[in-house]
């Protein structure tokens, strides 16, 4: 069911600032791409089996914006890649688990869903079936 973690996801102020930084750390953007029907804009670093995603809202409104209001930048979720996005979430919903989102939806890297972090300790957790 679960197999590995995708990514880390970081909200950021400024993309290319973060960018910057990132790099200045040997890392490298793979692709910087604007959400399916969100007002973000992401890019994406690799590192090892995963990736670091950086996340710049594009509106003043929205849960990404919401978050940067309220926290400012780092750490907002943790992904890990199913196989079967529906069965990971009837699996987890079934164990008590608290479901953000009910039915996946199209995300840049593929179907994602995201779990109530009232459930998981504080930590915000998407699903993502590639």
């Amino acid at each position: 069911m679960l197999k590995r973690i995708d990514h880390i996801g970081i909200v950021v102020q400024d993309l290319e600032a973060a960018r910057r930084s990132f790099e200045a750390l040997g890392m490298n953007v793979e692709r910087i791409q604007e959400v399916p029907d969100r007002p973000v804009k992401a890019a994406f670093l690799p590192l090892g089996d995963s990736d670091v995603e950086l996340l710049q809202p594009l509106t003043s409104d929205g849960d990404l914006a919401q978050f940067l209001e309220e926290h400012g930048e780092g750490i907002h979720h943790i992904c890990i890649e199913v196989e079967d996005i529906q069965a990971a979430l009837a699996a987890v919903k079934s164990r008590g688990i608290q479901l953000r989102e009910a039915q996946p939806r199209q995300g840049a890297s593929g179907r994602i869903a995201f779990l109530h972090p009232g459930s998981t300790h504080g930590v915000l957790i998407e699903f993502v079936e590639k």
